[in-house]
This record gives C-alpha cells, sequence and structure tokens, in this order.
C-alpha cells in the first residue's frame, strides 16, 4: 500500500466541516468513528473528548491546505511540519490481510501509530500522509475547491495538474453559473446596445428638425 493513501484521512477530517455553507458535521464520538473507515480498531479509542480534539487538528489541516492553494509553499510545509513534530509515527512493514495466489505476505509500508487517544493516532497518520503525498506529487497538488460556496479541500492526481475542483458536481455546478453568467452578461451588452442605437436615432432625428 502507498503511504500517500493515509492522505485521505487529512482530506475527510478537513471536509467534515463546510465553514463558508455552516455545517459541521463533527458532532459526536460516532462521527469521529466514521472517519476511521476500515480502521475499526482504532475507531473504538475514541471518546466524546476527541470531539474537541479533532475538530482541532482539522483546523490545522485545513490551514496546510489553505497555505498550499494561496500558493504560501513554505507556510504549507512549516504547519505540516508542525504536525508531524506533534503527532509521529513509525513506519513498519507489514503484511496482513494481503497474499498472493501462494498465500504469501504481499509486504508492504504501514503506518503504525502509538497514540495516547484516537486524535493523537489519527492526527499522525493523516499528517503523514498528505507528506507523502506533498513530497510525491508537489505542494501545489493540495487544494480547495473553487466552487462557491463549497471550498473542500482536495488532492491533484491530475496528469496536467489541472484539476480546480473537489467533485465532478461541483464542477458541473461551476460550469453552469459560469455559462449563466456569461449569457447575462451579453444580454446586458445587447441590451446597452440597443439602447445606444436608439438615443442615436432620436439624436439624429432631432437634429434633422
Amino acid at each position: 500500500m502507498e503511504l500517500a493513501y493515509y492522505s485521505d484521512y487529512a482530506v475527510r477530517l478537513v471536509n467534515s466541516e463546510e465553514p463558508a455553507r455552516g455545517k459541521d458535521s463533527l458532532t459526536s464520538v460516532e462521527a469521529v468513528r466514521e472517519l476511521f473507515g476500515a480502521n475499526q480498531s482504532a475507531a473504538r479509542r475514541a471518546t466524546d473528548a476527541d470531539v474537541t480534539r479533532f475538530r482541532s487538528v482539522r483546523a490545522r489541516l485545513r490551514a496546510v491546505f489553505e497555505a498550499a492553494d494561496g500558493g504560501d509553499e513554505t507556510l504549507a510545509v512549516d504547519l505540516l511540519n508542525s504536525l508531524l513534530l506533534e503527532f509521529p509515527v513509525s513506519p513498519q512493514i507489514s503484511g496482513h490481510d494481503f497474499r498472493d495466489d501462494d498465500g504469501r505476505p504481499l509486504w508492504h509500508m504501514h503506518l503504525a501509530d502509538h497514540p495516547s487517544n484516537a486524535t493523537a493516532g489519527y492526527a499522525a497518520i493523516a499528517a503523514m500522509g498528505l507528506a507523502f503525498h506533498l513530497t510525491e506529487h508537489g505542494v501545489d497538488r493540495l487544494g480547495l475547491c473553487e466552487a462557491s460556496p463549497c471550498h473542500n479541500a482536495y488532492l491533484d492526481t491530475s496528469t496536467n495538474r489541472s484539476r480546480r475542483y473537489c467533485s465532478d458536481r461541483c464542477a458541473t455546478r461551476a460550469n453552469v453559473a459560469a455559462y449563466r453568467a456569461r449569457k447575462r452578461l451579453e444580454a446586458d451588452r445587447t441590451e446597452n446596445t440597443g439602447l445606444a442605437a436608439e438615443s442615436a436615432q432620436r439624436s439624429a432625428a432631432s437634429g434633422e428638425r
């Protein structure tokens, strides 16, 4: 398993809140546990106290995406490094759950966390995964959706570094909005041109009299 896979932990946590819409799904210990996905053994460590702690880590991870999206590469790296220092992990070789045709383990790298609580474990994996993604693909591959009012975090894995939206849904919505804006502008220009022509005609008629 590629270590960059763990970067999805960061995206899931950041996108549990939509500030522009005033939405926040991270309101209970059950919501915290859902963020762990298939890692149910880690999810079971979560308690009510982790809700507040998760929100704090979420704000710091969003700050990384905001810095990257704003073109401040150094700040994005500094913010991520502070998370890595606070929430360390131990890379380990693992063969669990993956077997080849002969039943032998398919060895792969695994991030082993040794947390004092569920938040520390999740933050460690999310920060390390994001760090691997950043160093492998570049800081400019961390972005915030351009569709207003979404601004969800995303990881750009496109071949030409062209991704601007977090989902096809947001891309479609933004394209429709842009199309409608162009049509309104064209209509306004046509109307203004017509009014100018009418005014010119009236001026000409007055001059003839």
